[in-house]
């Protein structure tokens, strides 16, 4: 077993609490998460001021259940089941005696819990270890003391301490109220990844009775007495703002209550980087039922107006920063145009290694390609919705939402109360995607709440959804590669930009394996709000580099995936620069695994195959794809995955996380476009935003993990970037056509120029 300490610095790991009802409850990196009324019940030790961000909560009680609390948001991910299952093995108790709740949001004593970024499990996996291994070691120490034994002759097994030479058995809950006495220890085992019984073993979903069953788990089914409906209208396009509108077309009509502007910032408000730019004073309708506000929503009579530039504080990643929103009505031709031209100007120099502009010069033969995606949509099938009741002292709101500490320093601000007044309930999301960080309708419903002193439930209709923002940003990139008279590559060159971000990654594969190798970017500014998509930025990023390097192994007269060993080979033994930022044996590992699950190279007789690989999120992803037409349609037949995200928590999860971003990269590579016309979105609801179907899902899905002993990192995200590629290069086999710009199953023409 590993030796660990419960300590790190001044930030304790874990602390404990007694109940007098005989049950112990530990909680860690918070103190107990009880109501104010159960406080009595409970005895808090002292403990140190400061907590190390850990995100669990385990009970157990005089029987042996434990009850484990899940600190992240689920949108159906898994973590409601896989970061119980860290927790249980660590406290070496069965399975079948766990019950999981969703624990409450509280940033101050849970930490950061949030959902996104593929982090959840990485973020979690020591301190949840440890959250379960404080627990058994202190259940060791209390049979201990009661059978005056050595502690160290004290051994457990799902839920039972058992003494080395005696016949001296007990349960966890036998144990428990004595042990909640305890102090806690300064250091604890780790179990071996090797006696792992829970971690690496299939669990169903704890939540997946009362899913199909339809016990209400959403935001949606949120109820409150004498609650009331609110709707937002928006402006009709991006660089469009309220001018004035008339509140007596619609206040007469049935159910409707109140009709009025709100402001969901201050104009001195320094935002923090989840804080949306798009549409900040919305007329709210407020009513009876959600359809009688449809109904004025529909009916009411605005104005709208052009704005101008304007610009306002906002905290990001770099820090402190001023943000100008450029006014115009912009439109997606336009966007192209502005795209290419910024293409053909040098760009910002983000690496640069050897001397690339020399070897270009000496080069026998020139490789060079653009790619371009589209404003992507997230559209979570369960609508952007929240509930709030705030009075003059205090705010409960609850709802889907994926970081609850970002938005709960806007709403204090913007509601003038101390966070510690605010109470925000987590409801399980149907859909997030990146989309649900953004929590600008959180604060609207509080507003709206505040305004009409009454409990509200905001809805956004599809349409709303849709049209509002938060997209995927558009994106363009060039790839050039310098050959010499033999076909050797001489050098690499990529320069990426994008509205209004730019999606390159400068230190990522195929930096590193090359010895000249340059990297630029450039953006553009826009009204047009974006956020983070599925794998921001690498899911555009991978499939054009992918798409890529397909090619150029073609003009040389290599094999795919040999071509990219013989470069991650190099990047292993010899690597260029100091900065890179995968193991390139790591990534060599899923292309060789990937290689041999599909068959590759062996049975290839008949089928039009793709393959691609990326490392994003910390993790690597390979895909080979095998595509076929029918009546002029192309059909995804098979994927074969390999990943390579260390230990693997709850393999069956893990896989229809993968399974679902195959299906999703595949259908936004085929049909996902937003485009614009005169800053209007073009498409609104699902009959002209088109999504995959299920006949047009892969027939058959493979997903194969890579197995090793390292901590876990990220899963919801990394498998989806490399499909887009790997459809593309099946797609060129199967129809002899490259495909440069998304969406490939799209009717306009692929050229772009």
């Amino acid at each position: 077993m590993t030796l660990v300490q419960t300590k790190i610095g001044r930030r304790a790991f874990i602390k404990n609490t007694g109940m007098a009802s005989g049950g112990l409850v530990l909680g860690f990196s918070w103190l107990n998460s009880c109501k104010p009324e159960q406080a009595t019940k409970i005895a808090a030790i002292e403990m140190p001021k400061e907590w190390f961000d850990i995100n669990a909560y385990l009970k157990i009680g005089d029987n042996g259940i434990a009850t484990i609390l899940s600190p992240n948001p689920e949108f159906g991910q898994g973590v409601i089941t896989s970061m119980p299952m860290i927790v249980a093995e660590e406290l070496d108790i069965a399975w079948k005696n766990v019950l999981v709740e969703q624990a409450p949001f509280n940033a101050e004593l849970f930490g950061r819990q949030f959902t996104g970024g593929s982090q959840g499990i990485r973020r979690g996996w020591e301190g949840l270890r440890l959250a379960g291994a404080t627990a058994r070691q202190m259940l060791k120490e209390a049979a201990a003391q009661a059978w005056q034994v050595p502690v160290s002759e004290i051994n457990t097994e799902s839920g039972i301490l058992k003494h080395t030479g005696s016949d001296k058995t007990g349960s966890y809950g036998e144990f428990a109220a004595a042990a909640a006495q305890l102090s806690v220890p300064e250091e604890v085992q780790l179990k071996e990844v090797s006696d792992f019984k829970i971690i690496g073993h299939s669990k169903k979903n704890v939540k997946g009775k009362e899913i199909v069953t339809g016990k209400p788990l959403f935001g949606v089914d949120y109820m409150k007495g004498g609650m009331l409906y609110a709707m937002p209208v928006f402006p009709p396009a991006f660089g469009m703002k309220l001018k004035d509108f008339d509140m007596a077309s619609v206040q007469s009509m049935p159910g409707i209550r109140d009709v009025f502007k709100i402001r969901t910032h201050e104009e001195d408000y320094q935002r923090n980087g989840f804080d949306t730019t798009t549409f900040t004073e919305p007329i709210i309708i407020v009513g009876d039922s959600n359809w009688e506000v449809m109904q004025a929503k529909k009916a009411i009579r605005a104005q709208w107006e052009p704005f101008e530039d304007y610009s306002f504080p906002m905290m990001g990643r770099g820090g402190a920063q001023t943000v100008t929103v450029p006014s115009g009505l912009e439109r997606s031709s336009a966007h192209m145009a502005k795209m290419q031209e910024m293409d053909a100007k040098p760009g910002r120099v983000v690496r640069r290694d050897g001397n690339p502009e020399a070897a270009f010069k000496k080069a026998a033969k020139v490789i060079e390609r653009s790619y371009s995606c589209p404003f992507l949509a997230h559209n979570c099938m369960e609508p952007i919705n929240f509930f709030a009741h705030v009075t003059d002292d205090k705010a409960e709101l609850a709802g889907p939402l994926q970081a609850p500490e970002f938005i709960e320093g806007t709403l204090a601000t913007r509601l003038g109360l101390p966070i510690e007044k605010i109470d925000i309930h987590m409801t399980r999301m149907g859909g997030g995607f990146g989309r649900r960080a953004y929590c600008h309708y959180a604060v609207e419903a509080a507003l709206v709440s505040k305004k009409v002193n009454a409990p509200v439930q905001l809805m956004y209709s599809r349409e709303d959804d849709m049209t509002f923002g938060i997209y995927r940003p558009a994106y363009y990139a060039t790839y050039k590669a310098a050959l010499d008279e033999n076909n050797n590559l001489l050098a690499f060159h990529v320069k990426a930009g994008g509205i209004p971000e730019h999606p390159l990654a400068a230190n990522r594969f195929p930096a590193g394996a090359i010895d000249n190798y340059l990297a630029e970017t450039w953006e553009i500014p826009s009204n047009i709000t974006i956020g983070a998509f599925r794998a921001p930025r690498s899911n555009f990023i991978a499939g054009a580099e992918q798409s890529f390097l397909d090619e150029l192994a073609s003009e040389m007269g290599k094999d795919p995936i040999e071509f990219r060993l013989e470069l991650l080979d190099r990047a292993t033994k010899d690597p260029v620069g100091e900065n890179n930022d995968y193991e390139a044996e790591r990534y060599a590992g899923v292309l060789k695994l990937v290689k041999e699950k599909s068959n590759w190279g062996i049975n290839d007789s008949g089928l039009n195959r793709g393959v691609s690989a990326y490392f994003c999120h910390n993790s690597y992803v390979a895909h080979v794809l095998d595509l076929k037409m029918e009546n002029g349609t192309p059909k995804v037949a098979n994927v074969s995955c390999a990943i390579d995200c260390g230990i693997v928590v709850n393999p069956d999860a893990a896989a229809n996380m993968a399974e679902g971003a195959i299906i999703d990269g595949i259908g936004n590579a085929m049909f996902g476009e937003m485009t614009f016309s005169e800053g209007r979105p073009d498409k609104s609801n699902f009959n002209d935003y088109r999504m995959i179907r299920m006949g047009e899902a892969p027939k058959n899905i493979e997903v194969h993990f890579v197995k090793n002993e390292i901590a876990p990192t990220g899963m919801g995200e990394p498998p989806f970037p490399p499909i887009f590629g790997a459809y593309a290069n099946a797609l060129y086999k199967a129809t002899g056509q490259r495909h440069y710009h998304q969406p490939f199953g799209s009717n306009k023409p692929q050229i772009i120029g």
